[in-house]
């Protein structure tokens, strides 16, 4: 068998390969040149330069896994490489230590003024005076988002004696003592720490989360570091709050748009410690993510499970035809389950109702994890990793199956558990068509393909109309609606689907209205 190595390889990772199969490198490859040649390779290993198109995916004769070394998969056509049976990977945890470490590194050279100290000291300067800084220890480090690296930094945060707090709404309390760290709101965190790093996924609910209104109600003295992805802090913002002392200091690794250009906001601002988005540039993080996908591609070509594949596992053509109607719309309960609820997840509990009993649905329960998962977490969530990543968050899983189901042929039911409250969603198949039926217990029926907003309201006359006429003042078109009805007294849901995103200020008014006992976004564009 033949594997194509491009784009800079680590020779370590090429050497795994070399013992087996015959390995080609060409660290510089034109797009021309790998359409000419890919029919011949079994195994593609690329990083960010080759762009894995589906005109390369349909000219690959006898490709069977492709390999991402790295995280971001961007440059692969994964729906072309899915539906003809390639296996796609990558290294969701090589660059993990490197980006921890660039975090803690990026905290000391703000708080020290490393940077500024080094470059008056090549000019001959001497400012001992002017550049004090500020020790870690005693101070309060606040860390938005517990995936891999929020907990890699607050683990050597504590190292350093510093107090940790940390704001993820979907860490629960069992997780967070067995890291160490105290569970806080967002507000909390912002208002009480000295140092604040962000390691969340940057979604429609992350992007500009943290503004100028955030900043003016932090400690004086707070410095920000941002690591994770460019966006979630307001860059203009950002600036400006540390011009006028809002800010004390902030260390920047990744930015909105890259390369950053000279007439960027943050560029030449004093107190402000800049980096060209090296968190994963170690010489370790790029033999480690060379190494990972080498062993994957070893493993692919010799039949066996592959870890850290980013696309569906194999499954046997019997089972497929069974599940494969539902995957999408398993998925959907997910997202659907995590945008409402309210609260870190504790147990997920997935109810299968009818013919689709008698197979396997362990992918199921995955799909459903997947939707649940992948809004919340910084690395994409596939069918390989969903489970552990449950099971890392706490997360405890279980399946029943129930052979006969009483309203429809087939039903798949998701409960999740917060704390002392359930939510409940179920869903099914309309000929092809996925359906959400239950919320709860309000008996629905919506497109889990849509931008929604979902209220639960008082039945009474003038509250639909009244949210109608608030959305048009805003300028936000409602293409549907839907009211669900339940047995509970004069309460019904409200579901719509609007064309536009929804501002956080319209979000605000329809729940201070009379009548809505709450309002809560469901975008599918985020799961």
């Amino acid at each position: 068998m033949k594997v194509l190595a491009a784009d800079g390889i680590s020779p370590k990772g090429i050497a795994l390969l070399e013992k087996e199969f015959e390995v080609v490198v060409k660290d510089k490859l034109p797009a021309e040149e790998l359409l000419e040649i890919i029919p011949e390779f079994d195994a593609l290993m690329v990083r960010s330069a080759s762009k894995v198109t589906k005109e390369v995916i349909d000219r690959a004769k006898k490709l069977k896994i492709i390999g991402r070394a790295g995280v971001g998969v961007d440059n692969i056509d994964i729906p072309a490489a899915t539906a003809k049976g390639i296996v796609v990977i990558n290294s969701p945890g090589g660059n993990t230590i490197a980006a921890t470490e660039h975090t803690m590194a990026m905290m000391l050279a703000m708080s020290r003024n490393i940077p500024i100290a080094n470059e008056t000291m090549q000019k001959g300067e001497w400012n001992r005076k002017k550049y004090v800084g500020v020790e870690l220890r005693g101070k309060t480090l606040g860390v938005i988002g517990m995936g891999r690296i929020g907990s890699g930094v607050a683990k050597r945060a504590m190292a350093f004696e510093m107090n940790v707090i940390a704001y993820d709404p979907y860490i629960n309390e069992e997780r967070a003592k067995a890291l160490g760290v105290k569970v806080a709101t967002f507000d909390e965190v912002i208002q009480n720490a000295d140092f604040i790093t962000v390691h969340m996924p940057l979604t429609p609910d992350t992007k500009g989360m943290i503004g100028m209104a955030q900043m003016k109600q932090m400690k004086k003295g707070v410095r920000l570091i941002n690591c994770a992805r460019g966006g979630i802090i307001v860059e203009e913002d950002l600036a400006e709050a540390v011009k006028q002392g809002i800010v004390a200091g902030a260390a920047i690794d990744v930015y909105t748009s890259e390369p950053v250009t000279k007439d960027h906001p943050l560029v030449g601002v004093p107190g402000i410690v800049l980096t060209p988005h090296l968190g994963a540039s170690t010489a370790e993080a790029q033999v480690r993510v060379s190494t990972d996908v080498a062993e994957g591609i070893f493993a692919c070509l010799h039949g066996d499970p592959v870890a850290t594949a980013v696309n569906m596992a194999p499954v046997s053509p019997q089972v497929m035809q069974v599940i494969g109607p539902y995957l999408n719309l398993a998925e959907r309960l997910g997202g659907t389950a995590i945008a409402l609820a309210d609260g870190p997840l504790t147990q997920l509990e997935v109810t299968y109702q009818g013919e689709i009993t008698d197979v396997n649905t362990g992918m199921l329960t995955t799909a459903v994890l997947k939707g649940l998962l992948n809004p919340i977490m910084e690395s994409e969530v596939n069918y390989v990793n969903a489970p552990g990543l449950a099971r890392d968050r706490g997360l405890k899983v279980s399946e029943v199956k129930v052979a006969e189901a009483t309203d429809f042929a087939n039903l798949i039911t998701v409960k999740v558990q917060t704390g002392k409250k359930t939510l409940t969603v179920a869903g099914t198949l309309f000929g092809t068509e996925g359906r959400i039926v239950r919320i709860d217990d309000f008996r629905v029926d919506v497109d889990p393909h849509a931008r929604l907003l979902v209220c639960p309201h008082i039945n009474r006359p003038g509250v639909i109309g009244t949210i109608g006429t608030l959305f048009g003042q805003y300028g936000v078109n409602i293409s549907a609606m839907a009211v669900g009805q339940t047995d509970i007294e004069n309460t019904n849901i409200m579901i719509l689907t609007v064309d536009n995103d929804i501002p956080d200020e319209l979000l605000k008014a329809v729940k201070a209205l009379e009548g809505i006992f709450d309002a809560k976004i469901v975008n599918y564009a985020a799961v």
